[in-house]
């Protein structure tokens, strides 16, 4: 059988077999504990430490993983949505006019006005609230399958809310947007 101990492990052993055989058995034991010892620890620090730590953690970090996960998920079934009504067969303009005239006096209720022109809708604004604006883009982008083009708002005071004009324009009125 060969010797597979390099030169250095081996100039080592020679060199610790002596020091080894001049110890009391009580000492050898000592120095065989403290080694195991050390040997246990760095394999606890180099090994077993990092893994658990990574264990503790892993709940935590699939949790979020899994909410970006949904978040995702809700994205790209709103863009499928989304999509879905681009292919959808254009309105009918008086469809898209009746659409974008019921959404204003619903939504706007009284702080918007709309006037049609041609292939175009402008709404002027009068301390609108930030919601019922929300809300009526959305239903306007939705139901009349109109976008706003153009907008010059400027924001009032007390109570919050918008004031201005908003361009709208779509395929119900007449545009290919």
């Amino acid at each position: 059988m060969t010797d597979r101990r390099t030169p250095t492990w081996q100039n080592l052993i020679e060199t610790a077999q002596p020091v080894w055989n001049r110890l009391a058995p009580r000492e050898r034991l000592a120095v065989g504990i403290a080694a195991t010892l050390l040997g246990l620890a760095t394999l606890w620090w180099l090994g077993v430490g990092p893994a658990l730590a990574t264990l503790r953690q892993a709940p935590a970090q699939h949790e979020k993983l899994d909410s970006e996960l949904a978040r995702m998920r809700q994205m790209a079934a709103t863009a499928e949505n989304l999509r879905s009504q681009n292919n959808a067969q254009p309105l009918a303009p008086e469809s898209a006019r009746s659409a974008l005239e019921l959404a204003t006096s619903t939504a706007l209720a009284g702080t918007g006005a709309l006037t049609l022109q041609g292939d175009r809708a402008t709404v002027t604004l009068r301390g609108t609230s930030p919601e019922a604006l929300a809300q009526w883009l959305t239903q306007v982008r939705i139901n009349a399958r109109v976008v706003p083009v153009q907008a010059d708002l400027q924001q009032t005071g007390a109570p919050a809310g918008w004031s201005g004009q908003l361009v709208l324009a779509g395929p119900g009125l007449g545009t290919g947007n």
